[in-house]
């Protein structure tokens, strides 16, 4: 057995404590950058695949796009002039998460195919070992933007395994079938299935939707950008913020909606129906019974359209088993397809999934959220020291943009990296008081939401904690997380014997 190193150690002194970022999407990017540009480059970015991108890598269906504008769903540090449309797709977004890594230089930095499945911190020396398979890892600090959106679900409906067709979950597409004149089901019809069913609906012979709830489904003001528009855009760039606090401040009177009545939602959206689908059975079946709001609101301007057409279908009543030829429902019919695709979502409220984490006294963080997941500020819990979250519990939105938290979650992490620093700390862990009371005012915000109100959603625990949503203005967690406030956190100073961790992550490795 001997070690193996991936890299020269290099002194903490000069380049900061050694940072593990998991996940190279738009949290773990943004979160490099932001180090990077104060001079803390002892970072590694570990992603799971062979390419960065995140939630734009994994989701490749057909239509698949952003519902927020662009001016709000690209870096406030880099706004780019050459865009085309209001609203861009998900390959679009991707090629721009690219350009951002090669311009700042971050590719050294990512170690493909390494997918963290365990991470144990040492009280002693203040270092965590992160392992991926038969490897190890070594980190003073771990910033986790592994994300709430690409862990698909599937649903537990008996015989899926039997059925002689072809099947696949939306966030793992299979473009190799030719869907032209198939007989097309589609399980579930949230934010996936509202972008995808209008593209496969052009080419199938039918689509039959089977829809546990309706969904909520507004116009969006889609529209390519004027050519006089790009030019202004590039030659002064500071017009595009402009345009971007429009669309901030736009979307903070959204919020309002989920505090208040939603009546203006419901008959924008029921008028849009009424223009293209006459059949009233189908009418009924696509009105929800709930809130704008209690689950995510949907955008888009062609689900409607192809709700009204004659070879597009939904079903209400509720699936008992997938057959080899089909779907047999509850009343006992029994329905044949070509195809299944499920748009069943994601797992949302199990935050990192299955990976283990142990922190102080090895407890586990699955323990500590046994409950549902709260975090302070949804970043730090504790007895996790030098352990931060992006994008983490009650931090996902339905009125704003998402990477607007994600800047502010980087720059907090930043600050906390420059504490340990600049103070020679061992770590930094909040504490449990702290934790608690911005605990108490998220849930005490979501209660007085539409979020807590009646319906199931995948911003709710099954026990109907909400986990996911931040009910506030954005602007107040801006405020809230401008500065770490250092008097909540428990802080341990460096001794002589505990020594950091090599940057870029010292590898263990059997050696024969």
């Amino acid at each position: 057995m001997a070690l193996a190193y991936d890299a020269p150690a290099r002194t903490e002194a000069a380049e900061g404590p050694s940072v593990a970022i998991l996940g190279a999407g738009v949290a773990g990017i943004c979160t490099a950058i932001k180090l990077k540009e104060k001079g803390l480059t002892n970072f590694t970015i570990y992603e799971k695949a062979s390419e960065i991108g995140g939630t734009w890598r994994e989701n490749t269906y057909p239509g698949c796009s952003c519902d927020v504008p662009l001016h709000m769903y690209q870096f406030s540090f880099d706004m780019r002039p050459d865009w085309t449309k209001k609203y861009v797709f998900a390959a679009d977004i991707k090629a721009y998460l690219e350009s951002v890594v090669d311009k700042y230089g971050l590719r050294g930095n990512i170690r493909f195919n390494t997918e963290i499945d365990d991470a144990r911190f040492d009280e002693q020396t203040g270092i965590w070992t992160l392992k991926s398979g038969d490897r190890s890892f070594e980190a003073n600090v771990i910033a986790a933007g592994t994300g709430q959106l690409h862990r698909p679900v599937w649903p537990n409906i008996p015989g899926r395994e039997t059925f002689k067709g072809d099947s696949w979950h939306s966030a793992q597409w299979n473009h190799s079938v030719d869907l032209k004149g198939k007989r097309i089901a589609v399980i579930g019809n949230g934010a996936s299935a509202i972008q995808f069913v209008p593209e496969i609906a052009k080419e199938a012979g039918s689509v039959t939707i089977f829809q546990r709830s309706a969904s909520w489904v507004l116009p969006r003001p889609q529209r390519e950008f004027f050519g006089w528009e790009k030019a202004l855009y590039k030659a002064l760039p500071w017009t595009m913020n402009i345009q971007r606090w429009k669309t901030y401040w736009f979307g903070e009177l959204l919020f309002r909606t989920f505090h208040t009545s939603g009546d203006k939602l419901k008959e924008a959206a029921i008028e849009e129906m009424n223009l293209y689908v006459s059949d009233p059975e189908k009418k009924r079946k696509l009105t929800p019974d709930y809130e704008p709001g209690c689950k995510r609101v949907l955008f888009a301007n062609d689900w409607w359209p192809t709700m009204g057409m004659d070879h597009v279908d939904v079903v209400t009543e509720g699936i008992s088993e997938i057959t080899p030829a089909g779907l047999r429902t509850k009343d006992g019919k029994e329905r044949a397809f070509d195809i299944i695709v499920y748009g069943t979502g994601f797992d949302t409220t199990h935050f990192l999934g299955p990976m283990g984490v142990k922190g102080l006294a090895g407890r586990e963080l699955k323990e500590a959220w046994a409950t549902g997941a709260e975090a302070h500020h949804g970043m730090t819990v504790s007895g996790f020291p030098n352990f931060f979250l992006l994008y983490g519990p009650n931090t996902n939105l339905g009125h704003n943009s998402i990477i607007f938290m994600i800047e502010c979650q980087a720059n907090y992490i930043r600050q906390c990296v420059e504490k340990l620093k600049n103070d020679n700390l061992l770590y930094i862990d909040v504490k449990p008081e702290a934790q608690r009371a911005s605990n108490e005012a998220v849930q005490a915000d979501n209660a007085n939401s539409v979020f807590a109100s009646g319906c199931t959603s995948w911003y709710k625990t099954e026990s109907g904690k909400v986990t996911n949503n931040w009910a506030n203005y954005t602007f107040k967690y801006w405020w809230m997380t401008r500065r770490p406030n250092f008097a909540e956190f428990n802080l341990r100073a460096r001794t002589a014997s505990a020594q950091g961790a090599a940057a870029g992550g010292m590898q263990v490795a059997a050696a024969e």
